[in-house]
């Protein structure tokens, strides 16, 4: 199984200021600080996990530098690579990391590989209805509910009563909902929950997040999975055990330590000549996203800040601290 990358993170991180209801910022960041002669067009294309957030980055950075505008594009993260390359985009936001084809066509062109920088913690979420007793399923029985291929060795599971529910559940059919290929949710749910095996054809493909979510609220028998920043009132984040067998709700803190076992980075993928530093608006705009200004629009979308200590790695690569 693919770990995180950050195991006991939170006995280096202090987090304790409330931000938005359960979600946390670090207190050491700080508000972000104009200046002046930012201005001109920026072009974002990639994720649809990521398109809200990035919207409401656009929108707390444009009031800012009013002559700035931010045209936003959000078809999934497969979108970003070719338009980075072509240069019909300068900012490529991403749900999973880029391929290493990816990298490889970007780097043919320019010399040097794309910077990426990562912006928020995802704890990928499987939501059921609202309605639905369930409160945990393991990524065996995930990968039985959605793969044909079965990886884990899982059995087939097809109704409700194979994952425990009883009542007007028992011999009730799943109904799934998921991304399309397009998607880097669909890519990482199916390395990382699926162990790359294939997902079943009744799966039903939702061009969008919000989509999956809709299918989700509108059907008490169903099941997906998206950002949990696309939570809503209808669904129900459930949790997911891992090897360990132990429940872990898609939290914070689970999402911080690891825990949580489909959990993730977000990014956004820039390209950056190493030889010279990034001009102003795009430098300024990085700056915002990671001070506390962009992380509490992090917390206001649903999505987890970036720890602290890595913001500052992340502006350290890009040349802005």
């Amino acid at each position: 199984m693919k770990k995180f990358g950050w195991v006991a993170l939170l006995s280096t991180v202090s987090i304790c200021a409330v931000a938005v209801a359960d979600i946390t910022l670090d207190p050491r960041y700080t508000e972000y600080k104009s200046t002046s002669g930012v201005s001109g067009t920026l072009k974002s294309i990639g994720s649809d996990t990521l398109n809200n957030l990035m919207t409401l980055w656009a929108e707390d950075f444009r009031k800012i530098y009013p002559g700035v505008k931010i045209e936003i594009e959000g078809k999934g993260s497969s979108t970003a690579p070719p338009a980075l390359i072509a240069g019909t985009a300068q900012l490529g936001p991403m749900s999973r990391a880029m391929r290493p084809a990816e990298i490889d066509s970007f780097e043919q062109k320019y010399g040097y590989k794309p910077t990426q920088v990562r912006v928020a913690v995802d704890a990928l979420a499987v939501f059921v209805n609202k309605d639905n007793p369930l409160t945990c399923l393991s990524l065996q029985q995930i990968d039985g509910i959605f793969s044909v291929t079965r990886t884990t060795g899982s059995k087939e599971i097809v109704t409700w009563d194979q994952v425990g529910l009883t009542g007007e559940y028992a011999g009730k059919a799943i109904s799934m909902f998921g991304r399309n290929s397009a998607s880097g949710t669909y890519g990482y749910f199916k390395e990382v929950a699926l162990l790359n095996g294939d997902y079943k054809a009744s799966v039903k493909e939702q061009p969008g997040s919000s989509a999956v979510v809709q299918g989700v609220a509108s059907d008490k028998f169903a099941i997906g999975y998206s950002g949990i920043g696309y939570k809503t009132a209808d669904v129900k984040a459930i949790s997911v055990s891992g090897r360990d067998g132990q429940c872990q709700e898609p939290s914070q803190t689970n999402a911080y330590q690891g825990k949580y076992p489909i959990s993730r980075f977000l990014y956004v993928y820039v390209n950056k000549n190493p030889s010279t530093p990034l001009d102003p608006l795009r430098g300024e705009f990085f700056k915002y996203v990671l001070t506390g200004s962009g992380q509490k629009d992090t917390s206001k979308d649903g999505y987890f800040p970036m720890p602290y200590i890595f913001a500052q790695e992340e502006l350290g690569k890009l040349g802005l601290k």
